[in-house]
C-alpha cells in the first residue's frame, strides 16, 4: 500500500480496481444502455429531445448505411460538427459499424483539415454545412470518398428544424457558399439506412475506437490511438469515481464543452450514456447570455467545464440567480482551475468545483479529486481506480514525496500510441506502459498530485493545446518575417493567449498585417493575440531559440503597437 498512498484516501465505495470484462467495447456499453433506458431522454438540444431508443434506432440506421456505402471495420471516418443531436448518432453509428472515429474540430482551417484527413486516411466525413466550404477547398487533396452533410436543425424535427436551417443559412448567413456535388444529406442517409440491414460487427478491447488528434508534447498534430479497451476503462474508472454521488437514470448533465474534445467525449457523451443520464447539449457556449438562459430551463445535476467557462458564467448577469438546488457535481479539467474562480463558484452554487487531470493520451482521466471534497485544494487529485502515477527525475528515476519532476501515468486508459508515428510514441510511452506526460508535478504524503509547471513549451488557451512549432511555422511563412518565437502570455479570460516575438525582414510589417495573415491559416484560438517586434531572439550556440528566455524577456501581454 505504501507505494500507492492514494488508495487510503479513496472515497467510500470507490474500488481500487475496475472490472474491464464487464463490457467488450464502447458499442457494448451503448447497446446495453439503449436497452435499459430505452424510454428515457438521452440528449437535448434547442429544446428537442432524443430518447435512448431513438439514439439506438438512428445510430443503427446510420451504421447500416455506412456499411452499404462499402465502409468496413477499421476504416476511418471524420466527424466535424459542434454539439448537436447529430453528433452522438454519427459517432455511435460509426462505432457500431466498426469504424474508427476521427474527431475533427469544426473551426479548423483548410490547412489543418487537410493534414488531419491525410494523416488519418479518413475515407468518409460527416460535416455540418457551416464548415463545408473549408472541406471543398481540400477535397481534391484528401482520401475522402464519402461526404455526409448535415445542417444545424436536421434533428430538431418539423417546422422547428426547417426554420432553424433557414435562419442559420439566410438570416444569420452562417453558411459560406460551397460546392460539394456528391455529398449526401444526413437525414437522407438515416432514411435510407432505416430500410437496410445492419450487420453487427464483432469488437474487442484491442480494436481502435478513436483517433483523437493532439500535439502530444511536441509539434505537429498527431492521432492518439484510443482503443475500445482504453475508452471502456476510462468509462469504468469515471463511473466508479462518480457512482456514489450520482443516481443511475436520474441525472441531467450540462454539456457545453465540445464533444469532439476528449474531456466532453468521455466524461459527458459516453459516461453519462452508461449512467442513463440526460445530456443537455449547448451548441454555442460563447453566447453566455443564451447559455445562462438555457441553464434557467433545466434542473441540472452536473456540469463539466474548463476554468474559462466557469469564469465566464460567473461574470454573466443572471447566472448567480439560477436555481442550483439540484446541482450535485461540478467537474473542471482541460486546464488549471484558478483558486479565485473555484471559490466564487462554491459561493454562487454551493457546490465545490472539483478539479480533474487528464490527457488525450489517457482517454482522458488520470487523476480526480474526491467528489465529496469540501473546498478547492489546488491539487489535480488522486490517481483513479486501476491507475498508477509517479514523478521521475530527468534520468527516469522515481522521486520521493514532495519533490518535483515529470509526471508519468500507467493504466488501462493509456493510449496504444500515436497513429503511424512509432518514433513519437517511443518518446512518451515506454515498454513498461508508463506514459511521460511532460507535465512537472509533485505528490504529497497522502497521494494527492499537484501540477507545478506545464509542459515545457505548450500554450493552453481555454483548455485547448496550442503548440508553438505550428504557430511559428505559419508566421515564418510571411515574406516579411525573418525569425519568430511563439510563447504564452497571461490572459484573464482564457488563462493564456498566444504571443509571437518576431524579427522582421521588412520594417513595414505591422501587427495587424501579421495577425490577419495568421487568421487565414490558424483556428481562432491559435492566432497570436500579441505580436512584439524585436531585433533578435535569444538562442543557444547551435541556433535553437530559447523559449524559456523568450518567456522571461517578452512574456507580458503587450504588442509592439499597443
Amino acid at each position: 500500500m505504501s507505494d500507492k498512498p492514494w488508495l487510503n484516501e479513496y472515497p467510500e465505495g470507490v474500488q481500487a480496481e475496475i472490472d474491464m470484462d464487464e463490457f467488450d467495447s464502447v458499442v457494448d456499453v451503448i447497446d446495453k444502455s439503449c436497452n435499459e433506458f430505452r424510454d428515457k431522454v438521452a440528449y437535448v438540444n434547442f429544446g428537442a429531445e432524443l430518447t435512448f431508443g431513438q439514439v439506438d434506432r438512428h445510430s443503427a440506421a446510420f451504421a447500416a448505411r455506412l456499411q452499404a456505402m462499402g465502409l468496413e471495420k477499421g476504416d476511418r471516418i471524420a466527424i466535424m460538427m459542434p454539439n448537436v443531436l447529430q453528433y452522438p448518432i454519427a459517432v455511435f453509428g460509426a462505432l457500431r459499424a466498426g469504424l474508427v472515429v476521427v474527431n475533427t474540430n469544426p473551426l479548423y482551417t483548410a490547412r489543418e483539415l487537410k493534414h488531419q484527413l491525410n494523416d488519418s486516411g479518413a475515407k468518409a466525413i460527416v460535416i455540418m454545412d457551416n464548415f463545408a466550404s473549408v472541406l471543398e477547398a481540400v477535397i481534391d487533396d484528401v482520401p475522402i470518398e464519402h461526404v455526409i452533410l448535415t445542417r444545424m436543425g436536421d434533428m430538431l424535427g418539423g417546422l422547428k428544424g426547417a426554420f432553424t436551417n433557414f435562419a442559420v443559412r439566410y438570416v444569420k448567413k452562417m453558411v459560406p457558399a460551397y460546392n460539394l456535388p456528391n455529398a449526401r444529406p444526413f437525414n437522407a442517409v438515416l432514411r435510407e439506412g432505416a430500410d437496410e440491414r445492419f450487420l453487427p460487427v464483432e469488437l474487442g478491447h484491442e480494436d481502435i475506437a478513436f483517433l483523437q488528434y493532439t500535439g502530444g508534447t511536441t509539434g505537429v498534430s498527431k492521432g492518439a490511438v484510443l482503443t475500445h479497451g482504453n475508452m471502456v476503462a476510462n468509462m469504468q474508472q469515471a463511473s466508479a469515481w462518480l457512482g456514489g454521488r450520482l443516481d443511475v437514470g436520474k441525472e441531467t448533465i450540462i454539456t457545453a464543452l465540445p464533444l469532439y474534445h476528449i474531456f466532453a467525449l468521455t466524461a459527458n457523451c459516453l459516461v453519462f450514456v452508461k449512467l442513463g443520464g440526460r445530456n443537455v447539449l449547448i451548441t454555442n457556449p460563447r453566447d453566455m447570455n443564451g447559455f445562462v438562459k438555457e441553464l434557467g430551463k433545466e434542473k441540472f445535476t452536473a456540469i463539466t467545464g474548463v476554468n474559462t467557462l466557469f469564469n465566464g458564467l460567473l461574470n454573466t448577469p443572471g447566472f448567480v440567480d439560477l436555481d442550483f438546488s439540484s446541482l450535485k457535481m461540478t467537474l473542471g479539467g482541460g486546464m488549471a482551475v484558478q483558486r479565485s474562480v473555484a471559490e466564487r463558484w462554491k459561493k454562487a452554487t454551493g457546490v465545490t468545483l472539483v478539479e480533474a487531470y487528464g490527457l488525450t493520451e489517457t482517454s482522458p482521466a488520470a487523476c480526480i479529486n474526491p467528489m465529496d471534497l469540501e473546498e478547492y485544494n489546488g491539487a489535480i487529485g488522486l490517481p483513479i481506480s486501476s491507475t498508477e502515477c509517479r514523478v521521475i527525475d530527468p534520468d527516469g528515476n522515481p522521486l520521493p514525496v514532495g519533490e518535483t519532476g515529470e509526471l508519468c501515468v500507467r493504466g488501462p486508459q493509456v493510449m496504444r500510441g500515436y497513429w503511424n508515428r512509432p518514433e513519437e510514441t517511443a518518446k512518451v510511452l515506454g515498454d513498461d506502459g508508463w506514459l511521460r506526460t511532460g507535465d512537472m508535478a509533485k505528490m504529497d504524503e497522502k497521494g494527492y498530485f499537484y501540477i507545478v509547471d506545464r509542459k515545457k513549451d505548450m500554450i493552453l488557451v481555454s483548455g485547448f493545446n496550442v503548440y508553438p512549432n505550428e504557430v511559428e511555422d505559419v508566421v515564418a511563412d510571411h515574406p516579411k518575417v525573418l525569425e519568430v518565437g511563439a510563447i504564452g502570455a497571461p490572459d484573464e479570460k482564457s488563462g493564456e493567449v498566444v504571443k509571437v516575438v518576431v524579427v522582421r525582414k521588412d520594417d513595414s510589417l505591422t501587427v495587424k498585417e501579421l495577425r490577419e495573415f495568421c487568421r487565414e491559416q490558424l483556428t481562432g484560438y491559435k492566432v497570436p493575440k500579441y505580436v512584439e517586434f524585436v531585433d533578435e531572439l535569444p538562442k543557444t550556440n547551435v541556433g535553437k531559440i530559447l523559449r524559456r528566455e523568450l518567456r522571461d524577456l517578452y512574456g507580458e501581454a503587450r504588442s509592439s503597437e499597443d
